[in-house]
This record gives structure tokens, sequence and C-alpha cells, in this order.
């Protein structure tokens, strides 16, 4: 691999490109993800940083996470026998239901998925 510099005025800075240069959508969990790692493991949000592996990480997460979300929420609904009929009938009980149950899943959510000790496997040599 070959290194090249640009010259800008007197400086010579290095030619610096990520490898890989994919565009991925981060959306809420993806940013949480990305705090608790700030915050717990500087070591491995540094690392996975330097080495281009975390925005893929991120988004791997963030579509995890609406994934459960859109299977969890669903069936919450149905073993609390929250129906069609029901929102028919009773629009607001309805509304009220999901507002109860999409913070209450969330926790659950967030705890199981940003709980676990992430340590990554280092070889030494």
């Amino acid at each position: 691999m070959e290194l090249t510099y640009t010259k800008v005025g007197d400086y010579y800075i290095p030619d610096l490109a990520l490898d890989d240069d994919t565009e991925y959508e981060i959306g809420v969990y993806g940013r949480m993800r990305e705090r608790f790692l700030k915050e717990h493991y500087p070591g491995v949000y540094n690392r996975m940083l330097l080495y281009g592996e975390l925005w893929k990480h991120l988004a791997e997460i963030d579509t995890a996470c609406h994934e459960r979300m859109d299977f969890l929420i669903p069936a919450m609904a149905k073993q609390e026998g929250v129906t069609e009929a029901l929102k028919a009938s009773n629009q607001m009980e309805w509304v009220g239901f999901l507002y109860f149950v999409q913070p209450k899943e969330q926790k659950f959510q967030l705890k199981s998925e940003f709980s676990v000790d992430y340590r990554p496997v280092v070889a030494i040599s």
C-alpha cells in the first residue's frame, strides 16, 4: 500500500480514506448503542471507530432492535386482548394501551440489548 500526500500551503497532509464508505442509516437504537459504548466501553468504541466497524455495528443494532419491536408490540397486544375490534369500539382505550406498551417494551428491549457485557475477543501474540 502506497501512502500519498497532498500539499496544502506549506504542509503535506496524508491522503487517508476509510475502507468502508457505505452510508448507514442510524436510528434511535443505534444512537443509544453508540452512547452506551462511548460511556461504558470507551476503548471498544474507539477501536471500532478507528477500524471502521462502528457504523456498521450501530446499523445492525438499530435494525435488530426495530425488528424485535415490530414483533414484540403486536405479540403483547394479542396477549393483552387488544384487537381491531377494540380499536373499532373504543379507540381511546386502544391508543392508551399502545402508549402504555411501547415504553414498556422499549425498556425491555434496551435492557436486553445494551446490558450485555460486550467484550471483543483479542488475540495476544
